[in-house]
């Protein structure tokens, strides 16, 4: 799976015009930081500014260094002011660069390294599951996709290595399907709407031969044993982009938490979560909202009347998958206990 960096894109970081005025350093960072292994992007950002999502509005590019909008362990991000304003800086840390087998030689400019030995801008093992394992998909879809007839020998259920028998519409130019299994649905929770469910991966087949509409797959991989009626769907395009940009939505998004991963109610940090907003809303991968807990009502002593208390923010959430009508986030920070139903706005 390929890494989720965050991408600090030059073309909009070296102009003097490109700078956001809310953007909030906090009192209390420090200096400078030196990156480790096990280290984010978002916690490194969070360490210097109130706002993290804001980081590539005020990243110095180095034109001395390659790649610089990538950062490694080693590496020490700095924060300088220029012109009166706060720009973070990184400086390539001493780092061994391979010449020739057996042999090694220390450099602080010079570094071959595979761009996936950059720091993720996430945790990608809490969402890995969400990104290559899961999918939404709508009722039609679902239930007129080919589905898993028999195994192997007539056996109810089948993993790798084995082969089954599936039937439906196979197409012969596809050289891989998923096989996936029917979960959650998801519904709105202001309007109502039916939203679609989720398909759960069980792992992956190719066709082996095609008879009618009855065709022989070889299993290359389960993470499930293989069931009966399970669907055959085609592989879809889910490569994550290699560039990532935390950023504030570009429209106003008004939406809820509508469940949480494990099927409990309360969420917390590194939780993810489903969000009834998606690409229809103009909602985009990397986008950052704002969690909202609903003010409670008092009873106001003086009046008489109830009264309710305004909205408050709780905590940070990060959209890393999106569908058509709603996405799947992670939650970066949480001040108090959050919930679903609460509320997610532009930050």
């Amino acid at each position: 799976m390929k890494k989720l960096v965050l991408g600090l894109a030059a073309s909009l970081l070296i102009s003097a015009g490109v700078w956001a005025e809310d953007v909030q350093v906090r009192s209390d960072r420090p200096d400078s930081y030196r990156v480790t292994e096990g280290d984010t992007l978002w916690d490194i950002s969070g360490k210097f500014l109130e706002n993290p999502w804001m980081w590539p509005e005020i990243w110095q590019v180095n034109p001395q260094i390659d790649n610089p909008h990538l950062i490694y362990p080693g590496d020490i991000v700095s924060l300088v002011y220029m012109d009166g304003k706060p720009r973070l800086n990184v400086e390539r840390g001493q780092q061994t660069v391979k010449l020739a087998p057996g042999t090694e030689k220390l450099s602080p400019k010079i570094r071959y390294e595979p761009v996936a030995a950059a720091i993720p801008a996430i945790p990608l093992d809490v969402i890995n599951s969400f990104l290559t394992g899961s999918r939404i998909v709508m009722p039609n879809e679902y239930n007129n996709a080919p589905y898993v007839l028999a195994g192997e020998d007539g056996r109810l259920v089948t993993g790798a290595g084995d082969f089954l028998y599936a039937r439906g519409q196979i197409d012969s130019n596809v050289p891989v399907y998923g096989i996936y299994r029917k979960g959650k649905s998801f519904r709105d929770p202001v309007t109502g709407e039916f939203l679609g469910y989720q398909a759960l991966d069980i792992g992956s087949v190719k066709v082996a031969a095609i008879n009618d509409d009855i065709a022989t797959m070889d299993i290359t991989r389960t993470s499930q044993e293989i069931r009966i009626e399970d669907r055959l769907l085609p592989n879809a395009d889910r490569a994550v982009e290699s560039t990532f940009y935390p950023k504030a939505p570009e429209q106003d998004i008004n939406g809820v938490i509508m469940t949480v991963e494990g099927g409990v109610t309360q969420v917390g940090r590194m939780n993810v979560v489903a969000i009834n907003k998606g690409g229809r809303d103009s909602l985009q991968a990397g986008d950052v909202l704002a969690i909202h807990k609903d003010g409670k009502v008092v009873k106001d002593r003086v009046t008489g009347r109830p009264v309710k208390l305004p909205d408050e923010r709780a905590g940070l959430l990060m959209v890393f998958r999106v569908f058509e009508k709603m996405s799947f986030a992670i939650v970066l920070d949480a001040t108090r206990p959050l919930a679903i139903n609460d509320k997610v706005l532009n930050p």
